[in-house]
Parts: structure tokens; sequence; C-alpha cells
């Protein structure tokens, strides 16, 4: 899924070039590269497909050369993850009704490959026997307050794999300690597998208006007629994430409890958290900064530009060629608020 805009990774990720095209981590790869390249390893290529919305085609085309163009799909608005996932559950049933598939966003790190690999393996295996749905949960390391938690029950349903007991969106400082210290919960890593035919019967019982506008289309699936069948459905389908839609409701989901260096990256300080750094703790992305008597920053800065940066702590600082952003990094949720403002004060031009 690559159709976001990465709004809390302003102002570098912006409407005309979001984060998931961008080299975030300084690695020599965008985050949509990195995504693909990881999966390539153990899904042909002609199985891998791309979803994003029709303003960012070309770009994926761009960072994905190898792909086939076919194989990257457009979709005609953002409506948050559970119209994308119709969308690629009602096309694979007319190519396999009995395909399996991995649903994953495409700006995520994970360090571990292999062992991201063999969970992935592990759940597409256990899908092939069983009538669920499968998330990859992460074992916490901090009461982080920027992720969804999900408690799960400690007796294995298969070797490895749980069957889960609640979601938890984003709680509160102390409530993110309880988690923590009960040792009943993952963080919710956005990454799901399953059965096309599972899918679809959980968007039939769970979310019947969305699945009845898919079906009601569903013949022009892989067909000259999907654009215009699209068209069609995706202005009528709810702004909904399949977290809300779905899985907080199905009574078959299974997680399988993972350690493969995962982060979201959906903000400066997951970012920080993943670069390297000074021995001050200042991570930089700038050739040409010098850091006096500064601690714990993340800075982000052309390369050509000398930044001289002296007397800030725990500090995010950005800088475009039209944007400079200062922001205490303990602020950084609000830098959606930010935007907002912007919006109201400078309109379009500098989102």
């Amino acid at each position: 899924m690559a159709g976001g805009v990465g709004s809390r990774f302003w102002p570098v990720s912006r409407a005309v070039l979001p984060k998931q095209f961008l080299d975030i981590l300084n690695t020599g790869e965008s985050l949509l590269q990195s995504t693909y390249n990881r999966f390539v390893k153990f899904i042909p290529p002609q199985n891998i497909f791309v979803i994003t919305t029709g303003e960012y085609v070309s770009l994926v085309e761009q960072h994905l050369p190898a792909l086939n163009p076919a194989n990257i799909l457009s979709e005609p608005s953002r409506k948050n993850t559970a119209p994308c996932i119709a969308y690629m559950a009602f096309k694979l049933a007319v190519r396999n009704p009995d395909a399996s598939f991995i649903v994953a966003p495409a700006d995520h790190l994970i360090m571990d490959e292999p062992a991201f690999e063999a969970a992935c393996k592990k759940a597409l295996h256990f899908v092939q026997t069983n009538s669920c749905l499968v998330t990859l949960g992460i074992q916490p390391t901090y009461p982080n307050t920027g992720y969804g938690y999900i408690q799960y029950n400690h007796e294995e349903v298969g070797e490895g794999i749980f069957k889960v007991k609640t979601f938890t969106e984003k709680p509160n400082l102390e409530l993110a300690k309880v988690f923590l210290a009960s040792g009943d919960f993952l963080w919710n890593s956005g990454i799901f597998i399953w059965k096309v035919k599972d899918i679809l019967e959980a968007f039939e019982a769970f979310m019947p208006e969305m699945y009845e506008l898919f079906y009601g289309e569903k013949e022009k699936m892989d067909t000259i007629e999907e654009e215009a069948a699209l068209s069609f459905i995706y202005p009528q389908c709810s702004n909904i994430s399949i977290d809300y839609g779905i899985m907080e409701k199905a009574s078959n989901v299974k997680i399988i409890p993972s350690s493969f260096g995962w982060s979201d990256l959906g903000t400066w300080n997951a970012a920080y958290e993943n670069m390297e750094k000074d021995y001050l703790g200042n991570a930089v992305h700038g050739d040409n900064t010098m850091v006096i008597d500064a601690t714990r920053n993340i800075v982000h800065v052309p390369h050509d530009k000398l930044v001289v940066l002296q007397g800030l702590d725990d500090f995010v600082i950005v800088d475009t060629k039209d944007i400079l952003l200062i922001c205490k990094k303990e602020k950084e949720q609000e830098i959606k608020d930010y935007m907002a403002e912007v919006k109201r004060n400078k309109g379009d031009k500098f989102l």
C-alpha cells in the first residue's frame, strides 16, 4: 500500500513527493524500494502489486522500474485501508479465488529481513489450512503511545500463533505502561496475511455496504472496465481502516508475535530511533552540518547547505528549499496541527 501522504514527516514529505518515495534514513533507497526489495526475495515479482493513488503511479514506475506497470494499481481517491484491501481481494478473486496474500504498508522499516520472511511464510502456511485473519504483532520494547496495541491469549493455536483478544488504538502513556508490564500486548504492525475468500467473508459480515459495492462490480475487475468500476465504487465507500472495519470485530483473528527490527517510521522520532547518531545523540542528515553544544536532535537538511546548530536539545530541525521547521521532539505529534494552520494561513502551497 503506497498511497499515503506521510503528513507527520512534513515538510520533507509533501503531497507531491510523500515519504514512501523518500530516503528518510539515508540508506540509498526510498522506503518503497526497500519494501519491494524485501518481498521480492520470497515473492515472485509477478505476484507483487503496489496500490497507490493516480497521482503517484508515475512515481511508483520510476522507483520500481522492474515491476510490471500492470501490477501498479491506481485508486481514484484515498479512502484509508479497508477499500484498498477490498479492491485487491476482489481483483485477486478473479485471478485465483484460492489465493492468499500479504498486506503491507510501503513505508515501514524492517531490520531483520530473514526473521520477517520467516514470519510471513509461517502465516501463509497457517492460513492455507485455517480460516482466519492473521496479523504480525511486534514485541513492544517501551510504552510507545503512537502505536496500536493488540492483546492476545497465550495458548497457542499453532506453533508460535495465538488468538487475538482485543485491539486498542494509541493508548495514553499510563495505559501503554500497563500494557507493557502485563506481557499480554503486542504492537500492531499493520501487516496482515489471509486467504482471499476469508477476507471477503469478513467484508461481507462486518462491512456489508462496502462488500456489496465491490460485489456489484466484480465482473469488471481485472478487465478494461476496472477503472470505470472503481470510479463508481470509491465515492460511495466509507473512509475507514481495516482495523476499525474488520479486525476489531472478527472472532477469527490470530497473531504471530514477532521481533524483526520493525518501525512504522510514522514520525520524526521513529526515524531518530533508527538513524546513526553522534556522541551527543544527534541524528544528522546533511553533509555540511556543524553541531556545537547540542544534544539528542534530529537534523534533516540539504547536503549542500552549511548549517551551524548550537544550544538546542531534543529538537526536530528540518530544512527544505521553501520551509524550515524547528519543533520540540515531544511536540511532533502536533505537526499535523501545524500543517492545518499553514493551510488556513497560506493555502496549499506549502503542503
